[in-house]
């Protein structure tokens, strides 16, 4: 029984945060109290504060920025997927935990582009990965700044587009996946109109006066790689550059115009048109044509807007909802993994688990025992080595107090949890409620 379409729901964020330190509050950037819920958010930062303290490793001290977002949505079911950072930009993928097991062939790379010899603040990092078997790409991008570089970003982007590859065959380039999401700080101005005019357009809520004047509308309708992304109407006030704190455009002495720089914008590859010798053998389509006719995605915005409420920055973060309409190209997860008897820290515990479709295992994939609301892969509470032939817990390892838990199998090739079992309840041991740790009825254990 194939699955008929089903819509998921994707939510994009873009800010340049200009090294400012996190909000207390991103409720409103994640909207998450909108239904129908969301199942991925992919969060694109620039100009993230670069302490080097910081990038010892991503597991060690994670930036400000990733904590304030992980321990908002962990709480709520979303798991890190993956991230990757450059200097200042920062790309986080999140996804609903019931997701995990179908987001498969994770890979993050990174560009930087130093056109003007400013050594690797510019540029663009990317994650993709294959979701329900659908390949997309999400690409964050800082381009060149300054009214007369429009040419240099066009030439920026092109260099990152054609610059960054990845290890699968059938999608070695970004463009080569079947949906591409670019976004960030592109940097693109409004030109030629002056400063009073772009004010009164603004105030007046007349922003289409400046659609046509707008850098990025206007390349593309000079440059064809440009037009095969779309983008939303831009109906919200352009996002920089502000006073902090503030919904005042900028009134320091450099006056800078005010600008749509934060943009999001996707592309759905094209279908590849039959050459004339094609024409002539009657079934010259290839596999992979059939299987995208048969496995389409559909992309619809449903929200393009920005975040006023933000005044950490002298940019507003801007927000981009989609519908990813698309069939299943699978679903059953490549590993089956489940806890055996009860678990508690009073004895060692039994896990198995089966592989259900071959992939490229490891003798260094694990096992991890996950509390349910973990924020990553890497969140978990103890792990076994699957290489081993006795796959127990040991019981010191096991949380005393017990709670909600899941298992999930971690594939060191596919950089992803390949399976989750069910949640379980790991019992409270007796070893806690004699060390007083806990009220004594309350496994019943005293009743």
């Amino acid at each position: 029984q194939v699955e008929k379409s089903r819509k998921r729901r994707l939510h994009m964020v873009t800010w340049n945060v200009a090294t400012a330190e996190p909000p207390e509050d991103v409720t409103s950037l994640l909207q998450l109290d909108v239904q129908p819920p969301t199942d991925l958010y992919v969060i694109g930062l620039q100009e993230v504060n670069a302490t080097p303290v910081r990038f010892i490793s991503d597991l060690i001290a994670e930036d400000s920025w990733s904590h304030v977002f992980m321990d908002t949505l962990a709480p709520r079911g979303f798991v890190k997927v993956t991230s990757v950072r450059m200097q200042g930009l920062l790309l986080l993928v999140f996804a609903k935990q019931i997701h995990l097991p179908y987001i498969r062939n994770i890979q993050t790379t990174y560009t930087r582009t130093g056109i003007f010899g400013y050594w690797g603040n510019k540029g663009g990092v990317s994650v993709r990965f294959s979701f329900y078997g659908h390949m997309v790409c999400f690409l964050n991008c800082h381009l060149a700044a300054h009214m007369n570089y429009a040419l240099e970003r066009v030439d920026e982007f092109e260099y990152i587009l054609e610059a960054q590859d990845f290890d699968l065959y059938d999608t070695p380039q970004i463009r080569d996946h079947k949906v591409v999401f670019w976004f960030g700080d592109l940097n693109f101005r409004i030109a030629d109109h002056g400063l009073h005019f772009l004010r009164s357009s603004i105030n007046s809520g007349r922003l289409n006066l400046l659609w046509n004047k707008d850098q990025l509308i206007m390349m593309k309708k000079k440059e064809a790689f440009l037009q095969e992304f779309e983008e939303g109407p831009l109906n919200f006030k352009p996002t920089y550059k502000f006073d902090r704190n503030s919904d005042t455009y900028d009134t320091s002495g450099k006056k800078r115009k005010p600008a749509w720089t934060d943009r999001i914008l996707w592309r759905i590859k094209p279908k590849t048109l039959p050459s004339e010798e094609d024409e002539e053998e009657e079934k010259a389509s290839t596999s992979t044509d059939d299987r995208e006719d048969e496995f389409p995605i559909l992309v619809t915005q449903d929200k393009y807007t920005s975040d006023m409420s933000y005044g950490v920055s002298d940019h507003k973060p801007v927000i981009a909802t989609f519908s990813l309409d698309l069939r299943k190209c699978f679903d059953t997860p490549l590993v089956h993994v489940s806890p055996v008897g009860v678990w508690s820290a009073d004895q060692d515990a039994l896990l198995t688990y089966t592989v259900q479709e071959d992939f490229m295992s490891s003798t260094w994939d694990w096992i991890g025992l996950y509390k349910v609301g973990f924020k990553s892969a890497a969140d978990y509470e103890t792990f076994v080595w699957v290489r081993e032939n006795d796959l127990s817990v040991d019981k010191d390892e096991i949380p005393l107090l017990g709670g909600q838990y899941v298992l999930g199998y971690y594939s060191t090739n596919m950089q992803s949890i390949t399976g989750l079992s069910a949640s379980f309840q790991v019992s409270v041991s007796k070893r806690a409620v004699m060390e007083g740790l806990v009220p004594e009825d309350i496994n019943g254990l005293n009743k």
